[in-house]
C-alpha cells in the first residue's frame, strides 16, 4: 500500500516538473553538469592546462555557432512567422468574401492594411463588401477588386494602378488624387464619385459610369473611354488629349468643359458643337 502510494507521489511530483518547462531546463543542465564534470574530474588534475586550451577552442566554436546558425535560425524563424501571418489575413479576406455587412467590410480593411504594412500589395478582393470604408492612402496595385462594393469609400490617395475594376461599385466613393494609372475598370461604377485630380492616365474605362461625378482636374490622357457615361459630370481642367474613343455625343451631355484639355481636332468639334460647355 505504502509502496503503491510512493510510486503516485512521485510521478504526480514528475508530472509537476514536466509542466514547468524551466524548472525541468535546469534540472537537465544540472544533470548533465554533474555528469561532464565527473567524467572530466581527472583532466582538471592531471592535465589541466591542454584541458583548459580545447575548452577555450570550444568555446570559440560555440560563439561561432551561436553568429552563424543562432541568427540563421532566428532569420528563419522570423520569416516563417511573417509567412504565416500574411496567409492568416488572406485566409479571413476569404471568409468574408461575399459577407455584405460592416463587420465584413471593416474586417476586410483591417486585412487590408495589415498586408500593406508586410509590402504585400497585389491582394484577390474580388466580390468583397467594402462599402464606407476608409482606404485612404491603400496601396493595391495590381489588385483584383472585380465587383467588389466600394460605394461611399474613401479612397483619397490611394495607389489603384493597374488594379483590376471591372463591374466594380464605386458610386459615391471619394478617390481624389487616387491613381488609377493603367487600372481595368470597364463597367465601373463611379456615378456621383469624387476623383478630383485623379490620375487615370491610360485606364481601361469601356462603359463606364460617371453621371454627376467630380472630376476637376482628372488627368484622362490616353484612356480608352468607348460608351462610357459622363452625363452631368463635371470636367472643369480635365485633360481628356490622347483618348480613345470619346465623342462629341458623350461630351455633350457633361455638366461643364470650361479650361479642359483636348487634341486639336476634338477641340475644335467642341468649340463648335457645344461651346458653351467650355464657357465659364
Amino acid at each position: 500500500m505504502s509502496f503503491s502510494f510512493s510510486v503516485k507521489k512521485i510521478k504526480k511530483a514528475l508530472e509537476g516538473i514536466i509542466e514547468k518547462p524551466i524548472l525541468t531546463s535546469f534540472l537537465v543542465f544540472l544533470f548533465l553538469t554533474l555528469v561532464v564534470i565527473g567524467l572530466s574530474l581527472r583532466f582538471y588534475i592531471h592535465d589541466f592546462e591542454e584541458f583548459y586550451l580545447n575548452v577555450l577552442a570550444e568555446a570559440h566554436g560555440m560563439l561561432f555557432d551561436i553568429l552563424v546558425i543562432g541568427i540563421l535560425i532566428f532569420w528563419l524563424n522570423k520569416s516563417g512567422e511573417k509567412r504565416l501571418r500574411i496567409r492568416t489575413y488572406k485566409d479571413e479576406i476569404d471568409d468574408f468574401r461575399l459577407w455584405e455587412s460592416d463587420e465584413a467590410a471593416f474586417r476586410n480593411v483591417g486585412n487590408i492594411k495589415r498586408l500593406n504594412r508586410h509590402h504585400i500589395y497585389n491582394i484577390n478582393l474580388v466580390n468583397c463588401y467594402l462599402a464606407r470604408t476608409n482606404l485612404n492612402y491603400v496601396v493595391l496595385k495590381s489588385s483584383n477588386l472585380n465587383s467588389a462594393n466600394l460605394q461611399g469609400a474613401n479612397l483619397i490617395e490611394a495607389n489603384l494602378q493597374e488594379a483590376r475594376l471591372n463591374q466594380t461599385n464605386l458610386e459615391s466613393a471619394t478617390l481624389n488624387q487616387c491613381s488609377l494609372r493603367g487600372a481595368y475598370a470597364s463597367g465601373a461604377q463611379f456615378a456621383e464619385a469624387f476623383l478630383i485630380k485623379a490620375d487615370l492616365t491610360n485606364a481601361f474605362l469601356i462603359k463606364a459610369d460617371f453621371s454627376s461625378s467630380f472630376m476637376m482636374e482628372a488627368d484622362l490622357k490616353g484612356a480608352y473611354l468607348t460608351g462610357a457615361d459622363f452625363t452631368n459630370a463635371n470636367l472643369y481642367r480635365a485633360d481628356l488629349r490622347q483618348t480613345t474613343g470619346i465623342t462629341i455625343e458623350q461630351l455633350r451631355k457633361v455638366k461643364t468643359l470650361y479650361l479642359a484639355k483636348f487634341d486639336d481636332d476634338l477641340l475644335e468639334l467642341v468649340n463648335r458643337e457645344c461651346p458653351d460647355l467650355v464657357k465659364q
